[in-house]
């Protein structure tokens, strides 16, 4: 499975998935779906709003696991 890995990044900025959908203008639950692996596809719009926020690259933030992973959504990002 292919998700997005925000938690160190979005802690190596001093910033909040709060902060980060305020500067993208995405939703929390849409960013939640991103970072579960539970999205289908992901635009090429967001993905580039997501690393100008955090100033990175798509490989940055890319993950995948053979697997699937476990993601807790009270987890302080």
């Amino acid at each position: 499975m292919i998700y997005i890995e925000l938690k160190e990044i979005l802690k190596q900025r001093n910033m909040t998935s709060k902060d980060l959908v305020q500067i993208i203008g995405i939703t929390e639950s849409n960013l939640s779906i991103l970072r579960s692996g539970k999205a289908k596809a992901i635009r090429f719009s967001t993905l580039d709003a997501i690393c100008k926020a955090l100033a990175c690259t798509p490989g940055d933030i890319l993950k995948f696991s053979e697997g699937d992973i476990e993601y807790d959504d009270n987890n302080a990002y």
